[in-house]
């Protein structure tokens, strides 16, 4: 027993150190770094950062430093010859449109595979035990949330020991760090994405059955842990990192990132941003960094009612998708202890569960709008801005039944576009507002209306989604990151960067719809 406990005990000290030994490209390389990042000699800032150094970081910043004032310095060059610039899979692969739709995705699961055995010790990948697959294009690693949605179709495609994989990868970060970060990358160990682990397991659990709720129970728990890190000493209208006391005793939660730094993966473009604010730099970061950690980066739902990136105020906002993961979590954690016989925990995490549900009724419905809103804890009130992250309390079987047929009414009187759902109704040149539309949204929206008996309604937005994705397809080849689904015969717009195509999370909806509604021919 003595020697296990030291062994877990030397473990925990391994992991813990080894964390807090992983240094970013900035802290690798002070100066270079910033260098590179302001200059334009990589169009997208996460190409440096993706880099692999050659040799050892700290002679390479001793070369950098000796020569960098000297006439002739090209940094170019000095970055080409130290460093190995990375690819994406498009360099390679071409796609065969006359193959349809159904191979496309069947051979992209090939394209997106990932060894994950690897890694460089000079690379900002993070290692993990398993191989996984990546969303393609410029996000060249395991992403958080996009991996529910593509193990949405890693199931259709009866790809079980893929999905076991990526969920015994997120069950290692968890055990490792405490938490999943953003993405497998050190510039991304500050922050998380939306909590859908737990939703994970529901889809591995359908091929693996209820074993998997008590096999991963300890990594459930420190999910929960990270997301509710220092509720209890909170009192009401305080917060500390992810956590909130409402005016009335409630907890709820908010995103937040552990840095006020700009994003090393958007370095550039953050400095500049901050140059329109007039909040203080460190909490325009942050708030910046919080978006990001919502996956929605950027929309006007983060912003004042002029919806200026400038104003943006993510930690002051309660998001309602948000809370209901969470719900969903509690849920999934008093089912595990049901699973093992626990009444006691049983009791106590489906009572926090009860809770939250509550909270979410109480402070993100709108009677006014017909629709599930953010909520601003500090100016107590809900938000202006109306967006998708509306049908999240269908997709959890939150709303009641009168709440439910508003939401579909006004989804469909608003929302509902030749192409699919748009994801807010304001057009702000924001990559997660109209006329854009994305796949984990389609989804939820779908599966939402279905809980509810909505079924016609469900269908005629998963045949117009379908529509607009086999479209594309068809003229380009490609599954793209987002569309724009008012305009259908346009590309998606907006954003940090161009167009990304591969596409993880869409490939991943689209097969789960083309097979659940028997889709082959529009």
């Amino acid at each position: 027993m003595l020697r296990r406990l030291l062994f877990t005990l030397s473990l925990f000290v391994v992991f813990n150190c080894a964390w807090a030994q992983l240094k970013t490209p900035r802290q690798l390389f002070p100066g270079l770094f910033e260098t590179v990042q302001l200059s334009d000699i990589f169009p997208d800032n996460k190409t440096f950062v993706d880099a692999t150094a050659k040799r050892d970081p700290v002679l390479i910043m001793k070369d950098y430093n000796d020569q960098k004032d000297k006439a002739g310095f090209d940094l170019k060059q000095f970055v080409l010859d130290n460093f190995t610039i990375p690819g994406t899979h498009n360099d390679v692969f071409k796609s065969d449109i006359q193959a349809g739709i159904r191979k496309h995705i069947d051979t992209l699961w090939q394209v997106l595979y990932r060894k994950h055995d690897t890694v460089s010790k000079y690379s900002s990948l993070l290692p993990v035990p398993n191989d996984f697959v990546v969303p393609g294009g410029r996000f060249r690693e395991t992403y958080y949330w996009d991996s529910y949605f593509t193990m949405l179709g890693l199931q259709e495609s009866h790809k079980t020991k893929i999905i076991q994989n990526m969920i015994g990868n997120f069950a290692y970060l968890l055990d490792t760090y405490g938490f999943i970060p953003n993405g497998i990358r050190t510039y991304y160990l500050t922050r998380s994405q939306p909590p859908f682990f737990s939703m994970m397991l529901d889809i591995l659990a359908k091929d693996e059955g209820n074993k998997i709720y008590t096999q991963y129970q300890p990594e459930l728990l420190k999910e929960y842990t990270f997301w509710m890190r220092g509720h209890e000493k909170l009192g009401p209208g305080q917060a500390f990192r992810n956590s909130v006391r409402m005016q009335d005793g409630e907890i709820m939660n908010r995103y937040w990132d552990e840095s006020d730094l700009p994003r090393e993966e958007s370095f550039k473009k953050d400095v500049n941003a901050a140059k329109n604010t007039k909040e203080a730099p460190g909490e325009f970061y942050r708030n910046i960094r919080a978006a990001a950690e919502s996956g929605w980066d950027f929309s006007t739902r983060w912003m004042d009612t002029t919806g200026k990136l400038e104003t943006i105020e993510t930690t002051l906002i309660i998001p309602v998708d948000l809370n209901c993961l969470l719900y969903h979590l509690e849920m999934t954690i008093a089912k595990s202890y049901s699973i093992q016989g626990d009444e006691a925990k049983y009791k106590y995490y489906l009572a926090k569960a009860v809770a939250r549900k509550k909270a979410i009724q109480k402070y993100c419905w709108s009677p006014r709008e017909g629709w599930f809103m953010d909520y601003n804890w500090k100016e107590k009130h809900t938000t202006t801005h109306v967006s998708l992250a509306g049908v999240f309390p269908l997709e959890f079987k939150i709303a009641d039944a009168k709440q439910a047929a508003r939401v579909a009414a006004k989804l469909k009187a608003n929302f509902f576009k030749a192409g699919g759902l748009v994801t807010t109704l304001e057009r702000s040149g924001q990559q997660w507002d109209s006329p854009n539309a994305w796949a984990p949204l389609q989804y939820i929206a779908i599966d939402g209306l279905n809980n509810y008996g909505d079924y016609k309604l469900a269908r005629s937005i998963a045949e117009n989604w379908v529509r607009t994705n086999i479209g594309v397809f068809n003229s380009t080849g490609k599954l793209m990151e987002k569309y724009n689904v008012i305009d259908t015969d346009v590309k998606a717009g907006g954003g940090e960067y161009p167009l990304q195509d591969g596409f993880g999370w869409t490939n991943g909806v689209l097969l789960n719809l083309l097979n659940h509604y028997h889709i082959d021919q529009l």
